[in-house]
């Protein structure tokens, strides 16, 4: 992928992974635009980084976000990379009564979201000389995470969504990326998270990634998610179940 001088889209760019690939990409001279629900954090990031632009925005709203998209493609057409990463991540339990409540906010953030955002701005991207969709998914679209099973769920459901959009936009101008995070030191499951010594410092996982977009690969994967990647296969339920093993033991002791 093109490092620099692209104008770049970000969806959930106020905090997090987010936030780390905005300043990353602002940094190498891009044009960066962040997207995210919560104007104090949007203001926080401009602030931090002079030149950087936000536009609020709730994924989950159809029609804010086909706003968004034509004021963007209006105001700025020279935008030419999108980078689907807003998400949210919370506990769950499947072996009884689902809360509704948190199984609607996940689809409509993490999976109908990315889908919506593609689509309305498919054709613009479709049209410049060279583009780009990056899709962040996680390691758990592969090994999912028994605890968080919608959320392993609809990651799964976009890293399949992924493949068929790389397919039909093969023939395009249009890179489509896959970036599947390990369990990374955000905020994405409560501030705990920010200062968990299993999790990949944020800071090393940006550098890792952005030396691997520089690449040609089309799933950017650090080091750290390789093993979650590779264990999709014939043997994936003793895998899958074995790493929900460790980390129910890992986490009851949290």
């Amino acid at each position: 992928m093109k490092m620099t001088g692209n104008t770049v889209l970000i969806t959930g760019g106020g905090s997090g992974i987010g936030r780390g690939l905005a300043e990353a990409l602002h940094q190498r001279g891009n044009q960066v635009i962040i997207a995210g629900r919560r104007k104090s954090l949007l203001e926080q990031v401009t602030a931090a980084n002079p030149g950087m632009e936000a536009i609020e925005l709730d994924i989950t709203d159809p029609e804010r976000l086909a706003h968004v998209a034509k004021t963007i493609v209006a105001e700025r057409p020279e935008v030419n990379v999108l980078i689907n990463n807003s998400g949210i991540m919370q506990v769950d339990d499947v072996s009884g009564v689902l809360d509704d409540k948190v199984l609607r906010s996940t689809v409509e953030t993490n999976l109908y979201g990315p889908i919506r955002m593609t689509s309305a701005l498919v054709e613009h991207l479709k049209a410049k000389p060279e583009a780009a969709v990056i899709n962040v998914t996680s390691g758990l679209a592969f090994t999912p995470l028994a605890m968080t099973a919608v959320y392993s769920a609809t990651k799964a459901a976009i890293h399949s969504y992924t493949l068929s959009l790389r397919f039909k936009l093969r023939n395009t101008s249009v890179k489509v990326l896959e970036l599947a995070p390990p369990y990374v030191q955000t905020e994405l499951m409560g501030d705990h998270q920010k200062q968990d010594p299993r999790a990949m410092p944020l800071d090393a996982f940006i550098a890792e990634t952005m030396d691997l977009l520089a690449g040609d690969a089309d799933e950017i994967l650090v080091k750290r998610v390789i093993p979650l990647r590779t264990s999709v296969g014939l043997h994936e339920v003793k895998s899958v179940t074995e790493r929900n093993q460790m980390m129910e033991e890992a986490f009851s002791g949290r």
